[in-house]
């Protein structure tokens, strides 16, 4: 046993003294969502499935072999199918016809949650429609890793976009198109084009954009800045280059006209409590909810 293997054993003890008793129906797919990076990001449901699934299917075998021995978890071979974006419908009616006959089956992408920006949809797509269950299992996840780190979610809410066009008109489109999302806009990249699509943001100026790159691992960066900056702040250090990136456009609030605002608030004032006629008004008009809020209070005051 490794050392690093070695390490977890006492987390596979915790994961069946934790989840062991809890109910894992046949025939079930399960999706376990794995570690970006760092290796103790990953659950004891994880730890205890890969263990129990009768098969295990993953986007790359080699990749997901290496995870299961960190773990200490022995899978053979004959037991693991590789799912990925070329094969996965194909491979998804296998899945099928082991979960009817019923078996479990979990399923792994590379890393982070399945079916996300990973494979995995079809397949759980192909499973749905067979009348067959699917089992979540939550986990870690670089989207929902990156906007915790950039503190750019308000009331909004936030729109997840991925990976942009690779051809560079198509990505240009794309981030015009962004310029009038009013929310924070979750984006993925690749080291070899992460600069080609800074390129492309700094097209958006003084907007800001919170870059995470190689997330939970030994030399993560997280740094928010303007657009316009980007490509030279990439370029001042070769380093910043390298790793799998995420990125979150921070939202834009349209502003709504104080007049506007104004008329709309002078109307639902008098009628509804302070914060509802703030939300409505919002609503109406599109504008800032803070923005609004704040004019609310001065009408208020010179009741």
């Amino acid at each position: 046993m490794s050392s690093s293997a070695a390490s977890f054993a006492a987390a596979l003890q915790a994961a069946r003294t934790a989840v062991g008793a809890q109910d894992y129906p046949h025939g079930a797919l399960y999706l376990v969502a794995t570690p970006i990076g760092n290796l103790g990001d990953v659950t004891l449901r994880a730890l205890h499935v890969l263990q129990l699934a009768d098969r295990v299917a993953c986007e790359d075998t080699r990749h997901t072999q290496q995870l299961l021995r960190a773990y200490s978890i022995d899978r053979p071979g004959d037991r693991m199918l590789a799912l990925h974006q070329h094969n996965e419908a194909q491979a998804a009616q296998q899945v099928v016809a082991w979960l009817q006959a019923g078996e479990r089956v979990a399923y792994a992408s590379d890393a982070g949650t399945p079916a996300v920006s990973d494979p995995g949809a079809r397949l759980v797509a192909a499973v749905q429609g067979a009348g067959l269950r699917v089992v979540p299992l939550p986990g870690a996840s670089s989207v929902t890793t990156v906007l915790s780190a950039a503190g750019s979610v308000e009331e909004g809410g936030f729109v997840f976009v991925g990976f942009l066009p690779a051809k560079a008109g198509e990505r240009e489109t794309a981030v015009q198109a962004l310029a009038g999302e009013p929310r924070a806009v979750v984006l993925l990249e690749a080291p070899h084009r992460i600069e080609a699509l800074a390129k492309a943001l700094a097209l958006l100026g003084a907007r800001r954009v919170t870059v995470g790159r190689e997330l939970t691992k030994q030399f993560e960066q997280v740094a928010t800045l303007a657009c316009a900056e980007l490509p030279g702040w990439l370029a001042a250090d070769p380093q910043r280059t390298r790793g799998e990136f995420a990125l979150v456009l921070h939202g834009e609030p349209q502003a709504a006209g104080s007049d506007d605002g104004e008329r709309v608030l002078r109307l639902l004032l008098p009628e509804l409590p302070m914060k509802t006629a703030v939300k409505l008004a919002a609503e109406i008009t599109g504008g800032s909810r803070n923005a609004l809020y704040e004019l609310a209070l001065r009408l208020k005051h010179a009741e």
